[in-house]
């Protein structure tokens, strides 16, 4: 590749080992090729893991994050191996939701984000924590998440 937008990646084509921790973990971002555009980009993290700060025993839950970019879009594989260093983070539901959707929004500097964590029971009870940075653009098309609600047995 001759003077492209990915050449500053270091992750994307290595062997990608998940960092320790999520303050270890190094988001990368590519310049967007279609900036004077309005879309969506959606990213869908089902299996997503952390630990109970107080108990130590895994979390689970289903992540969404849909973005308008402005001048960058999130390298999906750096943004992998970043969801991945939670699984041994411990901290609650909504310190891991808002803290991922915060940093992306920091870093990136998308024109509008939403992001939700869908987390599986605790205690028999789930928590769902949602983040957005605003209203989203008129022009773009944002579709449901359609991630069900948890139901149970019934």
């Amino acid at each position: 590749m001759t003077n492209s937008i990915y050449e500053n990646l270091d992750q994307l084509g290595s062997s990608g080992k998940a960092p320790k921790n999520p303050e270890e973990a190094v988001l990368e971002y590519v310049s967007n090729p279609r900036p004077n555009s309005h879309y969506l980009v959606r990213f869908t993290c089902p299996e997503f893991t952390s630990l109970c700060p107080v108990t130590r025993q895994p979390d689970f839950a289903h992540l969404m994050l849909d973005y308008v970019p402005d001048k960058l879009l999130v390298e999906s594989k750096s943004l992998k191996l970043f969801l991945q260093s939670f699984r041994n983070h411990a901290a609650f539901h909504e310190d891991c939701t808002v803290g991922i959707a915060e940093r992306l929004v920091d870093e990136m500097k998308p024109k509008w984000l939403r992001f939700a964590g869908y987390w599986y029971p605790r205690g028999g009870i789930p928590i769902d924590v949602f983040f957005q940075t605003g209203e989203a653009p008129r022009d773009v098309w944002v579709p449901n998440q359609d991630v069900p609600t948890y139901r149970g047995r019934g």
